[in-house]
């Protein structure tokens, strides 16, 4: 089982990045430095092998620590000294994902090929970041938001009184995740940045990088297990809501903005407003209780 949980991450982050090449390619979403033009010189063959490997083996690394790491520890108690945790340890995923990104440009958009002026092909265009209007994007990403956060609530209120009704209350999380409370303390600015970092960083990889390449169901399982350490499957599930609703977004307005507003907003809805006037109203123990509902970040 030990052998499990130490090979089982890397293998699945392995196979991930070998779907994300082969439909990167299928999509024809390849990079303009990763591509190889017929009767290309060995040089030019050589150069684009080596970046498509460099980038590949970040994107190895990043969904192997970043999303499927939390597989090995599941089902296993884990004890976190959050006295000893500082917050820019929060900003630790999002900067992998950052530096994933940043890979993958230098590595297939910098240079760009000489003569090459197809837009799909720029850097803005294949994140999905271009707009006509940012201000009407935004707009909409706070209408979206505010609903995405009655929606994913009220289901997951819905599934806790089911669950209690029919007799299943041993199914719901005794306690919520001690992490929650927790950056709940932490200062305003510091929630705020979480909230920003969360919604521009989180949205930019797994809606404008991962699922015009994999799709809307595979982005969101990989969304999802990136919070896998929550080990909560009421949590999970707000998350699953979360993605799907953030993914519609996209489809539907073809750009991400609104998807980064509506998650940037519901995060700081929960730890600027939600969670600290729950535990602040509520006695500790009715506290727990409503995060373990509405302790979703």
């Amino acid at each position: 089982m030990d052998v499990l949980r130490a090979i089982g991450p890397p293998t699945l982050a392995l196979f991930t990045v070998l779907i994300v090449d082969h439909l990167t390619r299928r999509r024809g979403l390849l990079p303009p430095a990763f591509g190889i033009p017929a009767a290309a010189a060995t040089q030019l063959v050589v150069s684009a092998l080596l970046r498509r490997g460099v980038a590949m083996t970040v994107l190895w690394l990043v969904l192997w620590i970043g999303v499927f790491s939390p597989l090995g520890s599941v089902g296993l108690e884990q004890q976190i000294d959050l006295s000893n945790t500082s917050p820019i340890e929060l900003f630790l995923l999002h900067f992998l994902l950052v530096l994933c990104l940043m890979v993958w440009y230098v590595s297939g958009f910098v240079p760009r090929p000489a003569g090459d002026r197809r837009e799909n092909f720029s850097w803005t265009s294949q994140l999905g970041l271009r707009t006509d209007s940012i201000a009407r994007e935004l707009a909409i990403g706070l209408v979206a938001g505010v609903g995405a956060w009655l929606v994913v609530i009220g289901a997951l209120l819905a599934i806790a009184l089911t669950l209690w009704w029919l007799g299943g209350e041993e199914l719901l999380p005794k306690e919520p995740p001690k992490l929650i409370p927790w950056i709940a303390g932490l200062p305003v600015l510091v929630r705020l940045a979480i909230s920003l970092s969360a919604g521009l960083v989180e949205e930019t990889f797994f809606r404008g990088f991962l699922q015009p390449r994999v799709g809307l169901a595979l982005s969101t399982a990989l969304f999802v297990l990136a919070h896998a350490s929550y080990e909560q499957p009421l949590m999970l599930v707000g998350v699953t809501l979360l993605s799907v609703i953030y993914g519609g977004l996209v489809y539907w307005r073809q750009n991400l903005w609104p998807a980064i507003t509506a998650h940037a907003l519901f995060d700081a809805v929960q730890l600027l407003l939600v969670i600290p006037a729950v535990l602040r109203v509520l006695p500790e123990e009715g506290g727990e209780v409503a995060l373990r509902v509405l302790g979703l970040i």
